[in-house]
This record gives structure tokens, sequence and C-alpha cells, in this order.
């Protein structure tokens, strides 16, 4: 037996042994997202739907919700292009599930269907395929699996990676893992990667690299109605909003650090007819807004921001705008605690500090924040969007930092020189504009298969 026959066959040994495992780590999630305990069965290819059995569907895999988000905008692309396109939605996770679902709601047809990923053991797998048939499958992004590819190729179904990103320390991790790794990056039939960079990588794990696109991120539009009422609300208030965008567990904390050390009355009142003097006079001259990356953690986050005597008010308790409501005005931190309304949060605030960046994270997705022209101030841990951030940075769309104490004190001298801010603007809606194309290019390639 060859060494890759013998990696694949220990890990989907390890897989198999490893349901049991799965189903208490999906149970304890469903403490907090009960969305995790639905359908369990799923993961592991057991189906409520009938089977198909034409090879109809088009299986597109959108692991999380930023995937989910960028898959919307090729979906939207490939209905127009391809009417009679049935689809096949699969998710990891909870929140990319309920997007999906939101997605289908908007434009989804008679025979489309949503599941779960299967584990990736090769009975689940097996189950999945012979239960669904699909006729092609489109990964979005990063998720390789070697017994999804392995049995892909066995069954000659065509499967490409679209928006393909491939950070340097995830290909050092797939190069320690070459036995198991190469062969599945070597099954897939096409990567459309988003950079040469990440092309290079690609190629580095034995991947077809059919073409470098660039970053489909960048064809989606925000939400206009949103990004309006935002910026309507920040018309309305007397101070500047600094967002932390997408924050992440660990910190979160320090941010809150930040903010208490600048507001050394955190409880005075502050009324939203008072104006800017009496924000002066509190010490507190700026408003702060916090959106955590994850749904889950948006209790936790508040009673963290609370544990720092600071006083919290809950986006999904406002009627409106800000500005005419004392909970919001009263408050030293406002938490949006809501879904899918990124844009209205950029449209609101004025500067952006970008979450997981600032914790060895890899940063979060800056091209929304772009394209709502809200500038953004980077920790120094950006890896997982290594190009767009220096892309970024180089027009004068992003600012970097090295610690969230610097990055906060950029944001508020950002947001002290009106002249700087509206350079900034103008720079991340230029940046945001000039890097569009990768849709077109991704439908024109995948209009081979379809």
């Amino acid at each position: 037996m060859s060494v890759n026959r013998w990696a694949r066959g220990l890990y989907s040994a390890c897989m198999a042994v490893g349901q049991p495992l799965l189903r208490r780590k999906l149970a304890r999630r469903g403490l907090q997202e009960p969305g995790y305990l639905e359908a369990v069965g799923e993961r592991f290819g057991r189906y409520s739907q009938s089977p198909e059995t034409a090879s109809e569907l088009v299986w597109v895999h959108a692991v999380s919700l930023g995937e989910t988000r960028t898959a919307a905008v090729l979906l939207k692309a490939l209905r127009a292009n391809f009417p009679a396109l049935r689809l096949l939605l699969t998710h990891g996770t909870a929140t990319g599930r309920e997007e999906g679902r939101a997605l289908l709601k908007a434009i989804g047809r008679p025979g489309d269907v949503q599941v779960w990923q299967p584990w990736d053991s090769p009975a689940a797998v097996r189950r999945f395929y012979a239960h669904f048939q699909p006729r092609l499958g489109l990964l979005m992004e990063t998720e390789i699996w070697p017994n999804l590819t392995a049995q892909a190729r066995a069954r000659g179904m065509p499967l490409v990676l679209v928006n393909g990103r491939l950070s340097a320390k995830s290909l050092k991790q797939a190069q320690r893992l070459a036995p198991l790794s190469m062969p599945a990056y070597g099954a897939l039939t096409a990567v459309y990667a988003q950079t040469d960079v990440e092309a290079k990588r690609f190629r580095q794990l034995g991947a077809p690299v059919a073409g470098v696109f660039g970053n489909l991120k960048f064809d989606a539009a925000p939400d206009a109605l949103q990004l309006a009422a935002g910026r309507a609300w920040r018309q309305l208030l007397a101070q500047p909003v600094l967002m932390f965008a997408s924050s992440r567990d660990g910190e979160e904390d320090e941010f809150f650090k930040q903010i208490s050390a600048l507001a050394p009355c955190p409880h005075a009142p502050l009324a939203a007819e008072a104006g800017a003097s009496q924000a002066a006079a509190s010490g507190r001259h700026f408003r702060a807004l916090v959106v955590p990356r994850h749904p889950q953690r948006f209790d936790e986050v508040a009673a963290l921001a609370e544990r720092h005597g600071l006083r919290v008010s809950r986006r999904s308790r406002w009627t409106g705008s800000p500005a005419g409501q004392p909970d919001a005005m009263n408050a030293d931190v406002w938490l949006g605690d809501s879904l899918g309304e990124m844009a209205l949060y950029y449209g609101l605030a004025d500067v952006a500090l970008l979450g997981g960046s600032f914790a060895p994270l890899g940063g979060q997705n800056l091209i929304e924040a772009a394209a709502c022209g809200c500038p953004v101030v980077m920790g120094p841990h950006t890896f997982n969007f290594t190009e767009a951030a220096e892309l970024a940075e180089a027009e004068g769309a992003a600012f970097r930092a090295s610690g969230m104490a610097a990055a906060v004190q950029t944001g508020l001298a950002l947001m002290d020189n009106p002249l700087a801010l509206a350079d900034a603007v103008r720079a991340g809606l230029g940046f945001a504009a000039k890097n569009r194309g990768a849709l077109a290019q991704t439908v024109e390639a995948l209009g081979d298969y379809l």
C-alpha cells in the first residue's frame, strides 16, 4: 500500500470512530446555538429529502457565514445566466445554514435542496453522493476534505474550488500532512484562485489552478437601504462612531480597556439633545460600537463590557436611530447584536477596527467596509487576507496599527481630522471599485461545466 493510501485509510478510520465525538460536540454547541441540533442525521448521510436520480443538482458547499455570503454573489449570477439550475447547498456551521436558508428564500426554485455538509467518513460521503447524485461540485474558498474529493473523482464528478484562498500558514499545515492533503488537492478538477500568490501555493500542493480571477467579495454590493439608513443615523449624532467590526474572542477585553480609559465618567448621563459640549464634559467625545463576529457570543460580549464598568445598549432593542433613544445615548458601548446588518453598521461608523487582526487569527474581510466607504484600522495579524489588506493599506483605505491601543488612537485621530477622513473614505470606495470583476470571469469559466 502506498503512503498516500495508508494515510487516507488511517484518516478514514479516525473519522469513522470519531462520529460519537462529533455528536457530543454538536450537542454542546446546540446549547448556545440551537441550529446545531437541527437535522443531525444529515451530518452522517441520513436524509429525509426524496433521492435524486437525474444527476441535475449543482452542489455548492459554503461552510460558514462568510463563505455563504460570497456564494450568494455567485449563485445570483449563475441563476440569471442558467435559469434551470438546481442547487444543493451545504454548510458546516449554524450561521452558514441560516444564511443559506435566507438565500434560498430569496433566489430558490422548486427542486433546490439545503442540507448539512456530510462528515468526511467514507460511509457518510458515499451516502451523500448516492442520495443526491450531483453533477458538479463547487467548493467555496477553502473547504478541502480528503474523502469528499477522492469519491468525487471516483464518480467522475467535476469538483471546482471557487474563490480559492490559501494562506501561508494553511500551506505549511497542508505540507506537514502531504500524504493526505496533496491527493485531496490533486483530486480537484479546477481551482479559481483569488491571487497569483495563492495560485502558487495551490500548485505547491498539486492543485490544478485553472485561473486567477480575484476575490468575489469585491463584486458584492452593500445593501443600499441599510447603508443609507446607517449614514442617516450618523448625521443625527453629535459624535463620531468608532466601530469594532467582527470582533473575536480575546480581542474585546483589550478594546473595552481602551474605551474605559478614554471615558473617565462612564456612567454620566448623556441625553441625545445634549450635543457635543456635554460629550466633551463627560470625557467621551466618540461612540463605541462593537459587532461580534459570532452571534452566540452577543451575551458574553455584553457581560464583558459591563465588567469593565461600561453601560451597554443593544441594537436589537432599538426602534430607530440611536440618537432618539435615551437607552442608546446614555450607554458607553453599542452592541451590534443582529445578523445581516453589516452595511447598516458600516454606514453608521466613521472608522472601523478590523476584528481578528488583533489576535493571531488572520483578520476578517475588510472589503465590505471599503465598499461602504468606512476606513479600516487593522492590527498586525491579517494573514488570511494578506493581499487585500496590503492593497487597501497602499491605497489609503486601511491603516496598520501595532496593537489595540495604537489602533484606537489611530481611529480617533482619523475621526478628528475631517480632511484625512474624507480622503480615506474616497480611497476605500476606489479600492473596492477597481478590484471588481472576479464574478464575470468565474461565471464564464463555470459555463464550461453548466
